[in-house]
């Protein structure tokens, strides 16, 4: 039986909305439930075409997206949404395994939840996904980082000066990474940090450290900036590729 969800005042999210994506009424009716109850305001679609449409008239904070739906499948959906608006996203499934979690999460998807699923597990990943994580060493105005310029209050990260297009996540996770250079950090520091969660799919991490990959490094194949530490996880060298830039300058001019 599914426990009775929380009551007491609206949290200071109270103004979030919420639009549920989902062709099973029966999860959809608790999912909204439990979100009601969490203090978010809640839109419900049972398609994906008409959930675009209405993420469209609205511009929900979160989405919280089935990816089974009939006609538009919840990956189509997903890449839209990321496309067009960059809404941060949840993807629900009956689907368990790790290639069909990828699938989600390389369609831009926040984060992924395998049904069946605990509804107050729900309410905690989208508070934790609407959450902005502060790098600790990084406390406003522009930082540089090597060839990096984070602006927190801006919400923007450039790279030579040009400004990255990055979702919400990747944004989270770039900027904590300019806070803490050239040091080793594991998965599981890099999903408490910057996900709020002490245990979690650590390929969430492994995906998102990819596609910032493939928005940062002249060759993602072969990084100079977001480097793997084999056995540990992953470290942050902002200043190699500008020296790696210097050194093809200087190559160039004596040639």
């Amino acid at each position: 039986m599914t426990p009775p969800p929380p009551t007491g005042p609206p949290r200071a999210d109270s103004e979030r909305r919420i639009l549920v994506i989902d062709d099973d009424p029966t999860v959809s009716e608790i999912v909204c439930r439990y979100l009601v109850a969490a203090g978010f305001k809640v839109e419900q679609a049972q398609d994906g075409q008409s959930g675009l449409s209405q993420a469209a008239a609205t511009r929900p904070d979160l989405v919280v997206l089935d990816r089974m739906l009939p006609a538009l499948d919840g990956i189509e959906v997903c890449m839209r949404i990321k496309a067009a608006w960059g809404t941060p996203v949840i993807m629900l499934t009956a689907l368990d395994q790790e290639e069909d979690r990828i699938d989600g999460l390389e369609a831009g998807a926040d984060d992924y939840l395998a049904k069946p699923f605990s509804p107050r597990e729900l309410v905690l990943r989208v508070q934790s996904v609407l959450r902005r994580t502060v790098p600790e060493t990084v406390h406003g105005g522009a930082v540089d980082a090597g060839p990096f310029t984070l602006d927190l209050a801006a919400h923007e990260v450039r790279l030579n000066g040009e400004a990255l297009v990055l979702t919400a996540r990747e944004f989270d996770l770039l900027a904590y990474l300019i806070g803490h250079p050239h040091r080793a950090l594991s998965r599981e520091d890099l999903l408490k940090s910057v996900w709020g969660w002490d245990f979690g799919d650590l390929s969430t991490v492994t995906v998102h450290v990819r596609r910032l990959r493939e928005k940062i490094e002249a060759d993602p194949t072969q990084p100079m900036l977001l480097n793997t530490v084999w056995g540990v996880g992953y470290r942050f060298d902002p200043e190699p590729l500008v020296a790696a830039h210097a050194d093809d300058r200087d190559a160039g001019a004596r040639r």
